[in-house]
This record gives C-alpha cells, structure tokens and sequence, in this order.
C-alpha cells in the first residue's frame, strides 16, 4: 500500500484523504518509511516522528469533522532555511547548528494551517549559498537519477526528495536560481514567485533583495495548490506586496474552461531570448528544451524571437549585489547571542574572530569577503553602485521583451547535473546561473518544468527542465502554461530508475544502486 501512496502526487493524496480512502497518519508513516529507506541520498537534516504524527492527528480530527481544505493532511517538509518550532534550523552551516526557533516562518506557519503535515527539514547549501548542494556542512544532497551527480542548489534536498518521492511537495528558496536549477536536475516542477508574492518572515537570510519563497511538486497544479497558501500579504515583512493571498488553482482551472478544444495555449505568445541559446549550450540541453518549445507550438502557442542583451551581465551584477547583502546579513553570526561559539579564544574580538572562521564554511566566507570588498569605501561607487544600474537595465530589458510576448522561455541551465566534486572553481559554479540569474534580479516570477532528457552517453539520460519566465504576478499564466504542457506530456511523471516501479527513460541505465553508489566521493 504504501508504495501505491509515494507514487502519488499533493492533489491526488488530497483527493484520498477527503474521500477517506487513507488517514494523515497512514501517509505520514508511509512516507516516513521511504524516507528512512532513501537516508543515503542525504536529503534529510532533521525528522521528529512524533511530532509529525502528532501534525498528522490534529490533521485527521479536523478532516473527520468535516474539513475539507484541499491540503489538510498532506505531507511536506521544509528547507533548512525557514525556521521552524519543533525542528531544529541550522541552514546548513554549521554556525547554527543545534539552533531552535522559538517561531515559524511565516511560509511554515501558513502551510500548517493549511493543514500539511511537516515530515522534517531538508538539506540545503550553506546559507543557501550553491549550485550543487555541496556547499552544507552536513554533507552533500545526492542526485536520485544518478548518485555520483549533484541535484542542483541550493534547494538540492527538496529537489531531491521530491524526485525519489520522500514527500509529495516541499518548500523551497531562490535567491540566483535555487528552485529552478535543482528542479531541473532533479526532474521535478518548480517555481519561483514574483518577489514579495511569499513572505520571507522567519527565512534565514543570504541576500534580502533576491530571496523569495518557493514551492517544488511532482506537477504545476501541486505547485499551483501550495503556492495559493503560500502566498499573501505579512505585514511582518517589510518587502511583501500588499496583494491578498492567491488561488493559482482557480486561475489554472478557469484559464483550461476558456481555452479552445485541443488548443489550450491559443493566442499565448512565447518569447525565445536568443542569449538563453548560445552555441556553448549542451546540445541535448538545447534538443530537449526544442522539443518541450515544439509541444507548445502543438498546445496553440506561438514561438516570437525576442532578446535580452545584458544576459552576460547578470553574473557580475549578482555577484557584486548578493554578497554585499551577504556581508551585512550574516554580521549578525558573531557567537554573541546565539548559534556556535568557538571553545578557546583568548578575548572578545579573539571570540569574534575564531567563531566566524571555524563556523562558515569556505563558499561562505569567500561571498562575505567579496561582499565587503565592494561595500567598502573606494568601491561603493565603482561596483555595488554600478551593479544596482546594470539591474535596473536588467529589468528593462525583460518590460522591452513583454511588449512583444506573454512569457518568456529556454533552458533552466547551460548542462545536466554534473558530477560531484567535479566543479573545483567556483567560477564555474557561478557560470552555472547565466539563464536564472536575469528574472532573479529583476524580481520576475520563473518556473522549471520537466521537460525530456538528456541523450548523450555522457550526460546518462539526466532530466533537462524547461524554463519559463512570466511579468510582475503572473504565476497564474505560468502555472496555466505549464500544466497544459503536463497534460500533453509525461515527462513530469518519469520516476528515478530503480526506486520505484516504472521503467527508466530511454537512455537511463537501469544500475541506479549501483556498487560504491553510497560511498563520499573525493571532493
């Protein structure tokens, strides 16, 4: 039974929980199960078995009593850096390891009483701080198609455990790509809100400008259904947009009823940035990105050529911007008043300065010099001063784009999923983000939808994701969009070959426990 019910995704498990057919507590214990079996992916960081049976009782009283909110009793967990009573909340580092918040997120809080049921919290990069989930000081989130690959950051353990089905649904957080990259190297659907649509009260800061709550499912109508208790206005954080909560579900349901028989994208304009296909694309990234653009074009939409110039210059202007924000967020990391402390110092700024450099790991404290460098006197003007106007033309460039198309689309990254250990330079990491990192700065809402696999022996038949890039708060177009291209494909229900039942992709070799699968890789 309990496989029946992992292979599911969040709006069918709600479905079965309405109808009564299985009770929150019979998923928590099956999901828990599978959890416990997949361990070595390393997804995890914390569970409390009985404080998710506890969630999941509260869940079946209320669902006995007649409640029927479309995600009470569902399971989901939380990345590491939303903070959460109950769980410990260490966001990777181990600066705060051991930490417990009095409070929930804001996000946390609003899942709960929407009536989810937490399974624990998942790994993450260090502060959120990578493109590979190699960057946590509890070690490295493994990819479910292939062991030996990375699954993406800095959200890798959502997109991981989504992609082994650990848990139907998971909260995540993009700053430069963090839910769009591991969505697409793990093969799942994830998306990023509009900047401000998701409160980032009770999110653990990297870079406030830039971060923004987000959500990873099986399918855009399970995204669809936890962004729409997600979202709302919270006064508590001063960077929320003052828009009440949304019913993305509603808006996806009410845009298919408009829409002509067999033509479900009619009329939708899809803008193709000629920057997002340079000739440095992997050419079975860019076949199987073609071939999802090619469905769509089936769908009723239509393909306009469109670009975004500065592109190339998103990557200097993230990384002047985010860790000048990083250098004063994580000032607050001092051993003073909460979090690690180094044992011996010998006094006050000795304790300062130990407990920072024992406490961060290297990828952090590389940002936080950077970050300093350019907010110091003398640089100010030349670099973060500059990168805030290359931003703003940034976000100009995309309104240009707008003019002429609804949504815009093309590859989530330049590759598959590589290996671990394999991107020593840090460079490459950061190269990583040239096609997330313009709608991050601009503060646009994006999504990675599955959308084929790689072909090449040498990329082993990874997942490539599709992206797509909407105006300032329309996630319901994009959710619309996406969830068409799911009804015509199954991309999106492929499983990871040997985990689960259904056969691998063609191309996927079937050996995904393969020996030494488990072993640390030498990084």
């Amino acid at each position: 039974m309990s496989g029946g019910l992992t292979d599911a995704g969040v709006a069918e498990l709600a479905r079965r929980l309405r109808a009564r057919e299985v009770s929150a507590q019979e998923l928590a214990q099956a999901f828990g199960q599978r959890i416990e079996a997949q361990a070595a992916l390393g997804a995890f960081l914390a569970r409390d078995e009985a404080l998710t049976l506890e969630q999941a009782r509260a869940a079946d009283a209320r669902l006995a009593a007649g409640d029927a909110a479309p995600l009470l009793g569902v399971p989901i967990a939380h990345k590491d850096i939303f903070v959460t009573r109950g769980w410990p909340t260490t966001a990777g580092s181990k600066m705060l390891q051991g930490y417990q918040s009095p409070f929930d997120a804001t996000v946390v809080q609003r899942l709960a009483e929407a009536g989810c049921v937490t399974l624990g919290k998942l790994n993450c990069d260090e502060f959120a701080m990578g493109s590979a989930n190699e960057n946590s000081a509890y070690g490295p989130v493994r990819n479910p198609w292939d062991r030996g690959r990375v699954p993406g950051g800095s959200s890798g353990g959502t997109a991981a455990a989504v992609a082994a089905r650990l848990l139907p649904a998971a909260t995540g957080t993009d700053t430069g790509g963090s839910i769009r990259q591991p969505a697409s190297f793990c093969g799942v659907t994830g998306i990023k809100p509009t900047y401000g649509v998701c409160s980032r009260y009770g999110m653990v800061a990297f870079a406030s400008s830039l971060d923004q709550a987000g959500v990873m499912a099986r399918s855009a109508e399970d995204c669809a259904l936890l962004l729409s208790a997600m979202s709302g206005f919270d006064a508590r954080d001063a960077t929320s947009a003052q828009r009440p909560p949304q019913d993305y579900a509603q808006a996806m349901r009410t845009a298919r009823q408009g829409a002509a028989a067999g033509k479900p994208l009619q009329g939708l304009r899809i803008g193709l940035p000629q920057e997002f296909f340079p000739a440095a694309l992997a050419a079975d990234v860019g076949g199987a990105v073609r071939a999802a653009l090619a469905e769509l074009q089936k769908l009723g939409a239509t393909l306009v050529d469109v670009s975004l110039p500065r592109t190339e210059l998103s990557i200097p202007v993230y990384y002047i911007i985010a860790p000048a924000e990083a250098s004063s967020n994580l000032s607050r990391f001092d051993g003073v008043k909460f979090g690690f402390r180094a044992a011996e110092y010998a006094d006050l700024l000795d304790m300062y300065k130990k407990t920072r450099a024992q406490g961060f790991g290297a990828e952090v404290k590389r940002r936080i010099m950077i970050g300093t460098y350019v907010l110091s006197h003398g640089y100010y003007d030349a670099y973060y001063l500059q990168a805030q106007k290359l931003r703003r033309m940034i976000a100009d460039d995309f309104q240009a784009c707008f003019e002429r198309c609804d949504l815009i689309a093309g590859p989530v990254a330049p590759s598959v999923a590589w290996a671990l250990g394999q991107q020593r330079d840090p460079l490459q990491d950061y190269l990583a983000d040239i096609f997330t990192l313009p709608a991050s700065l601009a503060g646009l809402p994006g999504m990675s939808v599955p959308a084929g696999f790689a072909a090449s022996a040498g990329s082993g038949g990874l997942p490539v994701g599709l992206q797509l890039i909407g105006n300032y708060f329309q996630e319901g177009a994009l959710l619309h969009a996406a969830h068409a291209l799911q009804q015509a494909t199954d991309w999106h229900l492929k499983e990871p070959p040997g985990s689960l039942r259904s056969p691998p992709p063609e191309g996927v070799s079937a050996a995904w426990e393969r020996p030494g699968a488990a072993e640390e890789p030498t990084l």
